[in-house]
């Protein structure tokens, strides 16, 4: 029977622990979005509702007219969003790991200065050059301004760096351009850095708040964070209402990171064997 270090039961045990304390809450949401307000407002903590009723979910796709849209809304900016940015993130750092050409350097520290900036300094900036543009109030004016993302070509660039040359020399050798390389053979085998991209810049998209906030005015134009802050009023908050929208919030990210999942959490082994 193998036996197990003091420091490894330890280290399990506060795991253990630390996983518990952060999936109560969770649980607790799933089953307040079964409750009625009336229960959930009470101020009992019971994981199980005591009058089980759909009627929340009802409420949110029936008799809230704009939820559906603003579900649409944020997977039609989520989804736009994160394929830019692994296409535009990827091979802006493949060319700083791999190409030459004047002005490399000075290039990659300005994108390593970016990443020195706070957001909340260019949201003045951007929103004037939104409006100036007039893609206030559309998709574009979302999308676009966080199509690049300096963190993740930064990201990419060291992960091209430690990509085998030998297989670019050889898909060089069979024919193939820069460009065909790099679609063909790289990216293919760069899966893992991409699955981890793609979590990440999909959960930023998706739990984005104050962009939305600045540039969307017209109710049907909203994502869901901003639409579940309508839920809240200035005398009453519709908590179960809240909850059930919640719910149905969390579903996609769930669903991205259990379909990339495998690619995330394993490490790959380039050869060229392939």
């Amino acid at each position: 029977m193998r036996k197990y270090g003091v420091g490894k039961v330890i280290l399990y045990t506060i795991l253990i622990l630390y996983a518990i304390i952060t999936l109560i809450p969770f649980l607790w949401a799933v089953s307040s979005s079964f409750k009625s307000l009336e229960e959930i407002v009470k101020g009992t903590i019971d994981f199980w509702p005591k009058d089980f009723t759909l009627d929340n979910y009802k409420q949110i796709f029936i008799q809230q007219e704009h939820f559906p849209r603003w579900l649409f809304n944020s997977l039609f900016i989520a989804i736009v969003g994160t394929i830019l940015n692994l296409l535009f993130n990827s091979m802006a750092g493949y060319a700083l790991a791999r190409l030459s050409f004047p002005g490399k350097k000075g290039l990659f520290i300005i994108i390593l200065a970016v990443l020195m900036i706070p957001a909340q300094v260019t949201m003045i900036p951007n929103f004037l050059i939104l409006k100036s543009l007039g893609w206030l109030n559309t998709y574009q004016g979302i999308i676009v301004p966080s199509m690049i993302n300096a963190t993740f070509i930064f990201m990419m660039r060291q992960f091209f760096l430690n990509f085998p040359k030998e297989l670019e020399e050889a898909a060089s050798l069979d024919g193939l351009t820069k460009l065909g390389t790099f679609f063909r053979i790289v990216l293919p085998l760069a899966k893992p850095a991409l699955a981890a991209q793609a979590i990440f810049v999909f959960m930023g998209f998706w739990n984005d708040f104050m962009r939305p906030l600045i540039v969307m005015s017209d109710v049907e134009m909203f994502t869901l964070p901003l639409g579940l802050n309508t839920f809240k009023g200035q005398f009453i908050s519709y908590w179960n209402y809240i909850m059930a929208a919640s719910m149905v919030f969390t579903m996609p990210v769930l669903i991205l990171y259990a379909f990339f999942n495998r690619y995330f959490v394993k490490g790959v082994t380039f050869t060229g064997e392939k």
